[in-house]
C-alpha cells in the first residue's frame, strides 16, 4: 500500500545533501565531541540576537495578560509591524513604500512560496542563477513551476546572454539572490539593469507579467560596503522578499515580508492575492511575537565583524591548503573549486578528516563545494590541518 505521492517518494530519494551532512555531523560529534568535528554544512547563524530582541521579548512578555494579546493577525500583518518594514524598505530601495505595500510572512521561504501561489500557473517557468539555494525547485514545484537554472559566469557574475536566451512564452519570474547563497557575490547595478531591460522586452513580445523576484534575506551581510542596488527603480515587476533570520539571528522564529514595488500597475491586486495565498496556505499569519519584535526593532542587526573575521579567517585557511575560490563579499558562504572535479570524491575526504561541507551539485555547479562560516573562529581555526589532509588525499 503506498503511503506517499510518487512525486514526494522521488524527492526523499534525493533528498538535501545538506541536511544529510547535518545528521552526519551529529553522528561524528557523538564519536570525536563538539570540538574536534568542524561542521560548515548548515547555515544557521550561531550568534545570539541583538540585546534589543532580549529588552523587547521582556516588553512583549508583559503584555501577556491582555486580551488577545497573542491571538489572530490580519493575514498580510500587525500595522505596526508593517509601518516599521515600509520605513525599512523605503531606505533601502530610495523611495516611498507604502505600509499597504507590504505582507508579512513565515520567513523568506513563506514569503516566496506564498508569491508563487499567487502568481504562478502549472507549467510556468522561473530562471534562476546557478548556483542557486536548493530549495529554489520545490518553491517552483509546489505550484506546477518549473525551475529553469541559468548558468552563472565564472566569477558569479550574472551571464546576461544565457539569461536572454533562457527566457521563453512560458517565463513567468526570475530569481535574483543577492548577496548570494551559496556563493556570496554581490550583483552590481549595471547588470541587474541589463537583466530588467531584458525583461521589459519579453514582456512587450509574449504581453504577460514576467517578475523579478528579489530574494534578500543577507542583505545585511556585506563585507566590503559594497552597493546591494535597489531594483524598484530599475523594473516596475520587482518584489523583493527578505528576512530576519539572518539579521537578527532569529531562524526559527519564521518572520519575513514581501515588499511589492507601488510603481507597479494594479499593485492591489498583486497584494491581494498574495494576502489570499499567505493565510490558504496555511500560515494564517506570520508568528505575532515575532511580528512584535520586527514593529519595536526594525533597524537592529548583529555584529557583523563577527561574520567578516570569520569570513577572512576561513580565507587565510583555504588559501593554505591550496583551494581555489572566489572572496565572498556576503552571505556566510564560501562555494570553493573542488580540487578533484567530482566534488563527492573531495566531501568524503574531508568527512574522514571530521570536516562537514556539501556538494556543489545539489546547488546546481558540480565541482564546487559550499561551506558556511557561520561557526566559531575556534572551530574555523581548528580546521586548518584537516582541510590540508584532505587536499594533500585528493591530490594523491
Amino acid at each position: 500500500m503506498q503511503l506517499l505521492s510518487d512525486e514526494v517518494k522521488g524527492f526523499l530519494g534525493n533528498s538535501s545533501m545538506i541536511r544529510r551532512m547535518f545528521e552526519a555531523g551529529i553522528e561524528l560529534k557523538r564519536t570525536y565531541g563538539e570540538d574536534n568535528v568542524y561542521d560548515f554544512s548548515l547555515g544557521n547563524p550561531d550568534l545570539p540576537p541583538p540585546p534589543e530582541i532580549k529588552e523587547a521579548m521582556m516588553e512583549i512578555a508583559g503584555e501577556s495578560d491582555r486580551p488577545f494579546a497573542f491571538g489572530y493577525m490580519p493575514n498580510a500583518g500587525e500595522s505596526s509591524a508593517r509601518n516599521a518594514l515600509a520605513e525599512l524598505v523605503s531606505g533601502e530601495q530610495k523611495c516611498t513604500v507604502p505600509p499597504e505595500n507590504i505582507i508579512v510572512t513565515c520567513g523568506a521561504a513563506g514569503g516566496i512560496n506564498a508569491f508563487f501561489r499567487a502568481t504562478v500557473a502549472s507549467g510556468d517557468e522561473i530562471l534562476c542563477i546557478a548556483p542557486y539555494f536548493v530549495e529554489y525547485g520545490f518553491y517552483a514545484g509546489n505550484f506546477g513551476g518549473i525551475l529553469k537554472p541559468v548558468m552563472a559566469n565564472e566569477d558569479f557574475s550574472l551571464n546576461i546572454s544565457r539569461i536572454a536566451e533562457a527566457i521563453t512564452p512560458k517565463t513567468r519570474a526570475i530569481i535574483l539572490n543577492s548577496p548570494n547563497n551559496p556563493t556570496g557575490v554581490i550583483y552590481g547595478k549595471e547588470e541587474l539593469a541589463a537583466v530588467a531591460g531584458l525583461l521589459r522586452e519579453a514582456r512587450k513580445k509574449y504581453g504577460r507579467m514576467i517578475y523579478i523576484v528579489s530574494d534578500e534575506p543577507y542583505r545585511f551581510l556585506n563585507y566590503e560596503n559594497c552597493e546591494v542596488p535597489p531594483l524598484f527603480d530599475l523594473y516596475d515587476g520587482t518584489v523583493v522578499i527578505g528576512s530576519f533570520s539572518k539579521t537578527l539571528s532569529l531562524p526559527g522564529e519564521r518572520i519575513g515580508y514581501i515588499a511589492v514595488n507601488p510603481a507597479l500597475e494594479n499593485a492591489a491586486e498583486l497584494l491581494g492575492g498574495v494576502t489570499l495565498t499567505n493565510r490558504t496556505l496555511g500560515f494564517v499569519n506570520a508568528p505575532v511575537v515575532a511580528q512584535k519584535l520586527i514593529a519595536r526593532c526594525p533597524q537592529a542587526r548583529i555584529d557583523l565583524d563577527v561574520y567578516r573575521r570569520r569570513r577572512n579567517l576561513m580565507a587565510e585557511i583555504l588559501t593554505e591548503a591550496k583551494i581555489e575560490f572566489v572572496m565572498p563579499k556576503g552571505a556566510f558562504y564560501f562555494f570553493p573549486k573542488s580540487p578533484v572535479a567530482d566534488e563527492r570524491i573531495f566531501i568524503d575526504a574531508l568527512l574522514k578528516e571530521r570536516i562537514l561541507a556539501v556538494p556543489g551539485r545539489g546547488f546546481g555547479l558540480p565541482g564546487y563545494f559550499r561551506l558556511a562560516f557561520c561557526v566559531s573562529e575556534r572551530t574555523i581555526a581548528n580546521s586548518a590541518e584537516s582541510f590540508r589532509k584532505a587536499v594533500k588525499v585528493c591530490a594523491g
